[in-house]
């Protein structure tokens, strides 16, 4: 039996496929290989995935509300396609502290999506994100550092050469912080379709 105000750490997001998945994680490979004094926390193979909407801890209770939300947002929009590519870090000036690739909208679709889900989550309660929608795929955190501007360096120079990639369904998603790493459990998914 759940306590009454026990929370769960939610965000909605769009699934990368396998294929992807593995050359983003060759990157990763690579790069950890040619700066392995970096501190920093990889991102798994398994997680990668397109942030739309971090919600960070939510009460059990509204976890319902918030899969509906999401189901409303898929209902009426058809899937499309982005691109991945492109490497960057944030912040652009300073100390780099997240390693990102790129995603590019050509189809606007992605937007529409993410405009489409704040409007849903606020009418469900929840709060609109305050910070402009950057879509991107966060490789690693720099934890320390020494190294992390020749790592960002390094990101940027070998670059990530462009994958078009379909999307369809959205995801709720529940991560748990552990030692070993966070683990990400889909609570709800919910395919893009016309009516």
């Amino acid at each position: 039996m759940r306590a009454p105000d026990e929370s769960w750490r939610l965000f909605i997001a769009l699934a990368i496929p396998a294929s992807v998945r593995a050359k983003l994680k060759a990157h990763i490979d690579r790069l950890r290989k040619s700066c392995p004094e970096v501190s920093a926390s990889w991102s798994r193979e398994e997680n990668l995935h397109l942030t739309l909407k971090f919600l960070g801890e939510t009460p059990v209770a509204k976890v319902e509300s918030l899969a509906q939300a999401a189901a409303r947002t898929a209902n009426g929009l058809e899937p499309f396609e982005l691109v991945v590519k492109g490497c960057g870090s944030f912040p652009p000036r300073g100390q780099p502290r997240v390693l990102w690739v790129g995603i590019e909208d050509p189809s606007g679709g992605l937007s529409k999506l993410h405009q489409r889900l704040e409007d849903e989550c606020f009418q469900a309660g929840f709060a609109r994100e305050q910070r402009a929608f950057h879509p991107h795929l966060t490789i690693a955190r720099l934890r320390k550092p020494p190294g992390s501007r020749q790592l960002a360096e390094l990101h940027k120079e070998i670059g990530f050469e462009a994958e078009t990639v379909g999307m369809s369904a959205l995801i709720l998603v529940r991560s748990e912080l552990r030692p070993e790493g966070s683990k990400h459990s889909a609570i709800a998914q919910h395919d893009l379709r016309l009516p």
